[in-house]
């Protein structure tokens, strides 16, 4: 079955197992999930993520959720341009999330970011999604 926001799928997972307390999550791989991974990676929300094989021999990720003194790394995600609507935004309206405690990841034409080096970069994008 074919999903109408892969993206909104990768979030979910992330906080619902975070929400149970797992330790690992499993994900449908493609390109943006990849990149979007990357991001929290470097931005330490996730403890890390490998691509493997499930039993029907299609792609996944399996993603080490990370946590700190029992308490989920990630507070809160959420999903800010969707399908139906899509968020645009340029490097001078790149909002701040949390007073810059959080980030914000965005798809740009250099490739998939946070706020913070796209504000470096000079670039803005469509926000994808912000963390907390």
């Amino acid at each position: 079955m074919s999903m109408s926001d892969p993206v909104a799928d990768l979030i979910t997972r992330i906080r619902n197992g975070q929400r149970v307390g797992k330790s690992s999550v499993k994900s449908p791989a493609s390109r943006l999930r990849g990149a979007i991974l990357d991001v929290l990676k470097s931005e330490g929300y996730i403890r890390s993520y490998e691509l493997s094989n499930s039993e029907d021999n299609k792609p996944q990720y399996e993603i080490e959720l990370k946590y700190s003194e029992g308490r989920p790394a990630i507070r809160e995600i959420k999903r800010v341009s969707r399908p139906g609507r899509r968020v645009y935004s340029g490097m001078k309206d790149l909002p701040r999330v949390y007073n810059g405690l959080g980030i914000s990841i965005l798809s740009t034409p250099s490739g998939v970011m946070s706020d913070l080096q796209a504000r470096k970069n000079n670039i803005g994008g469509e926000i994808i999604c912000q963390v907390f």
